[in-house]
């Protein structure tokens, strides 16, 4: 059996402005004829087929043109990621069924496999805690506790089959590292989860996190297929091409088209406009980081006219300075919404959040959490 694992393609998410929709359907073209090529008889997309849970007319135009291109050579199991809209992604699945496109974004059927010639192909979507743990009883509200039942489940339901089992995820699982255009999905400040958790199935193709990842050699994750986030910048994007063999699995990335890359660079306006080192970054999507002792006037005009792709201007003096803040990337960086509401309360009352508006705060983000996975 040969899949070509996938996930996080983001359909409508523009990178500083620039408009991806072009590149994101470059690489259908890419997915499509390696499907073709490489005689793929199953496609895996591990969530976050689009980028919001309302997504733009042209994303769902080009969702749909790449299912149908696909199912035109394989069959295709999808599932929903945190960035979907289970409810509507999941709209018309069971007739999609019938011309071989899987789409699974429901936990109560979490344990009913697809089977495609010898493998039983097992959709786990991504599976927010509050909204599964009392329908499953689970033992506490949190990713561990939702995925160790998904996946009893799927074992339960394997150890009747003689097919291969193949278990499509969307969460964070412990040996990956996230990048900063993925969406925080920690619960009570934890968001991962053991690799063990897929012990006992021959491949765990995971989505959510955006670089490729070997957290062993039956769990892995494809990452996205285009950059998101200017931390992307060394990331290899593409997608996994795995051969369930008798003597386990045999994978090898393919790579997927660069529109435009990526690169960072800091230093003094003048060294940066003057130096002949940067000429190769002339045709690449820049952020840059002034470090001059005084912030450079019109200082994104002069730098386009050299590097006229530069999308994001900071400023860090050299020795430090007052009139300067770090980009707000940086503020945020590994930091849950909670924290980063509790730094504005903070910020506006003259000190810390007490306890019981910390208390508020977590509600309030909870709440969105299960508005937004209901939607």
């Amino acid at each position: 059996m040969r899949i070509l694992h996938t996930s996080d393609w983001h359909l409508g998410r523009s990178f500083h402005r620039e408009d991806l929709l072009a590149a994101q359907a470059a690489f259908v073209d890419h997915l499509v004829e390696t499907v073709a090529a490489e005689r793929v008889e199953c496609v895996l997309v591990s969530g976050d087929v689009y980028d919001r849970a309302l997504p733009a007319v042209d994303a769902v135009k080009l969702c749909n043109e790449a299912l149908e291109r696909l199912a035109e050579r394989a069959r295709v199991v999808l599932i929903a990621g945190n960035h979907d809209s289970a409810r509507r992604l999941g709209f018309g699945s069971a007739l999609m069924d019938k011309a071989g496109v899987h789409v699974r974004t429901d936990f109560a059927t979490v344990g009913e496999p697809v089977v495609v010639g010898d493998a039983a192909f097992y959709g786990v979507p991504y599976l927010e805690p509050e909204l599964v743990r009392h329908p499953w009883d689970l033992p506490e509200r949190s990713h561990a506790a939702a995925l160790t039942e998904a996946m009893r489940r799927v074992r339960a339901d394997a150890a009747g089959r003689a097919e291969r089992s193949v278990v499509l995820a969307h969460a964070f699982v412990t040996g990956g590292e996230a990048s900063e255009s993925e969406r925080d999905i920690s619960v009570g400040g934890s968001s991962q989860v053991s690799a063990s958790v897929f012990e006992g199935v021959d491949y765990a193709a995971l989505g959510h996190l955006h670089g490729r990842w070997r957290i062993t050699d039956r769990v892995r994750y494809s990452g996205s297929p285009l950059a998101y986030s200017f931390s992307e910048e060394r990331h290899v994007k593409g997608s996994w091409l795995i051969d369930l063999t008798a003597d386990g699995v045999a994978g090898e990335f393919v790579e997927a088209p660069v529109p435009r890359r990526l690169a960072r660079v800091r230093g003094r306006i003048d060294d940066l406009l003057g130096d002949p080192s940067h000429d190769g970054l002339e045709d690449r999507w820049l952020q840059v980081t002034l470090t001059d002792a005084r912030r450079p006037s019109a200082a994104m005009e002069r730098l386009r006219r050299r590097f006229p792709h530069t999308l994001v201007l900071g400023y860090d003096p050299e020795g430090g300075g007052t009139d300067g803040a770090r980009p707000w990337s940086d503020r945020v960086r590994e930091r849950s919404g909670p924290d980063v509401a509790g730094d504005f309360v903070a910020e506006v009352t003259d000190g810390p959040a007490t306890a019981a508006e910390s208390a508020l705060l977590h509600e309030a983000f909870e709440a969105c959490r299960r508005k937004e996975a209901l939607a």
